[in-house]
């Protein structure tokens, strides 16, 4: 038993895929994933203020032509190849700060270039009040790669630049990384899924496209081979239990 960390068990109350066959990007499948989450709301557990779930999410492709944008607006460089981190911190500056120093020294020690940090512009009126107390400071992380890797791998590289990460940063229990590719985003947290779209601005926002397309990708215990496509994943996840 001194080798079980039950931390490290995940479950999902629901799970949903949706498939654009053609690849072509659109944001109707967005809020068609956001349709499919909202209709799983009875796979989740609701705490008694009515408003916090026990956690939700969407696994999307990531969105290029919307990322490039964003990036823009921030003044962003970004590379041909690049990858988009999806990170919880600690609302405590302190915290929150030593955390991203060592994202950003574990991710130039793969030779990787870090583009830029962006607050995730979020609603935390749609939330309840469990969820409020709780609620991380969530960023974006760009990450661009030299020219001319090959896109498995960087993946490799942003691989074991999290798990350094993670070992590192063990007693901010707020801290987590919600995914780091250059092929997908998730976004999730402790809300009612219908209110995701309200929560995350990036949901609603009409510039959010996505095909959904996850190719090359090794998702344990499935492996998700080239030509595989996929939309969202729908599901309820418990984040250190209370928590995000």
């Amino acid at each position: 038993m001194a080798l079980y960390d039950p931390s490290l068990e995940k479950d999902n109350c629901g799970f949903g895929l949706i498939a654009q066959m053609e690849g072509q990007p659109s944001h109707k499948l967005v809020r068609t994933a956001i349709s499919a989450l909202d209709r799983m709301t009875h796979r989740g557990g609701i705490a008694a203020d009515g408003k916090t779930g026990d956690g939700c999410g969407l696994l999307l492709q990531k969105p290029d032509s919307y990322l490039r944008i964003i990036a823009e607006e921030n003044n962003f460089k970004l590379g041909k190849q690049y990858a988009v981190g999806m990170i919880f911190f600690s609302q405590d500056p302190i915290k929150a700060q030593s955390a991203q120093d060592i994202v950003n020294k574990e991710l130039a020690q793969e030779t990787l270039t870090v583009a830029g940090w962006r607050v995730v512009p979020t609603n935390t009126d749609v939330l309840g009040p469990i969820a409020k107390d709780s609620v991380p400071n969530i960023q974006q992380v760009f990450i661009s790669a030299p020219a001319g890797w090959r896109e498995r791998d960087i993946e490799r590289r942003l691989y074991i630049a999290r798990r350094r990460i993670e070992k590192q940063i063990t007693e901010d229990k707020d801290f987590y990384i919600c995914s780091l590719s250059t092929q997908v985003m998730v976004y999730k947290g402790l809300c009612m899924p219908a209110d995701l779209p309200r929560f995350y601005l990036d949901l609603a926002d009409l510039r959010m496209e996505s095909t959904n397309r996850i190719s090359n990708m090794s998702v344990p215990p499935a492996l998700f081979n080239q030509h595989t496509t996929a939309l969202a994943t729908c599901s309820t996840i418990p984040l250190f239990g209370a928590q995000w």
